[in-house]
């Protein structure tokens, strides 16, 4: 007897349906086919998700430990996050920081207008403080040179610019710019002429034409040497030595004093007070700058350690102990 209708369809009803083919591991390179045959429709809408299944199974990778990486910092991740949102792809703020460091190394727009000047400034400090007999400019032993016959010379700024391609008005814009006052402009019968005002090498600079000779004491109450821990011992047993320059600099104020333009770095760690008043009484002559750098040529180029009045580390002002 044939089984009913009612019945054949509950046997289909049940019946499991067969298992799919097993995937291997290699073959995952196939599934983007396997899908495209299974489901046509569902290709051009979801291509980025059909190459993350390319691999299903990805191994997590080590973190890099070498010595070469470096930990995050709450400073790392907040630059990080910053260079994301400065541009609106992927990697904008970075590449826009190279080009803009490139933008200020040709001295191009506002930033590289910028730097064409700084870098004026610093290759007429060069040239004016080391270079001006070897370059044959006619130097007077004030140290002033004409601006004009600096301007002709053939060489270039750090930020690749021609000398000759700078005006009279950017040497004014450069004296004006820097912070420590390096430079002193002076007009003479129509002529403007230029000279750095301390830090000099070249011998024929005369100190009583370039300097204000000090007289008194009363006139420099701080009178302080900058140096360094690691050069402590040294000094302590040869003295303070100019070495190749013309001077030694001496400060008329401390680091953190807001007056105190130039003749000490503000990263020293060491200070050395000049007992001013017994080096004058005993013939050192001391002198100071258009921008207060108090300067000396010590006795035979050394101010020896008789004539330091006290030494104190920086900035905890610590006394530290020395024989004289």
């Amino acid at each position: 007897m044939w089984p009913s209708a009612t019945s054949a369809l509950r046997v289909l009803r049940f019946r499991p349906p067969p298992p799919p083919p097993p995937i291997s591991r290699s073959s995952c390179s196939s599934y983007p086919n396997l899908i495209t045959t299974l489901f046509p429709s569902t290709l051009p809408l979801y291509p980025r998700r059909l190459l993350r299944m390319a691999n299903p199974n990805p191994k997590p990778t080590a973190p890099n430990l070498s010595s070469s990486s470096k930990p995050f910092s709450a400073a790392s991740i907040s630059a990080s996050s910053t260079s994301r949102r400065s541009g609106r792809g992927r990697g904008r703020g970075r590449d826009s920081g190279f080009r803009e460091d490139r933008h200020r190394g040709r001295g191009g727009g506002a930033d590289g207008d910028s730097n064409r000047i700084d870098a004026l400034g610093r290759l007429m400090t060069r040239i004016l403080r080391h270079m001006a007999s070897e370059l044959n400019l006619d130097i007077r032993s004030d140290g002033y040179v004409r601006v004009r016959d600096l301007l002709k010379l053939n060489m270039t700024t750090y930020a690749k610019v021609p000398l000759r391609s700078h005006t009279i008005e950017e040497v004014k814009e450069a004296v004006k710019r820097d912070n420590k006052q390096r430079f002193s402009l002076l007009e003479d019968n129509g002529e403007l002429l230029i000279r750095a005002n301390q830090g000099h090498t070249i011998a024929t600079i005369s100190s009583e034409s370039l300097l204000r000779p000090i007289l008194s004491a009363d006139e420099i109450p701080v009178c302080v040497h900058g140096t360094y821990k690691k050069n402590l011992e040294s000094i302590l047993k040869s003295g303070l030595n100019r070495m190749t320059r013309l001077h030694i600099h001496f400060s008329s104020g401390l680091p953190t004093d807001g007056g105190v333009i130039s003749g000490m770095r503000r990263d020293v760690n060491v200070l050395i007070h000049l007992d001013v008043r017994k080096a004058l009484e005993e013939g050192m002559k001391l002198y100071i700058s258009d921008n207060e750098v108090i300067l000396t040529e010590g006795l035979d180029g050394v101010v020896p350690v008789r004539y330091f009045e006290k030494i104190e580390t920086w900035p905890g002002r610590e006394t530290v102990p020395f024989e004289k």
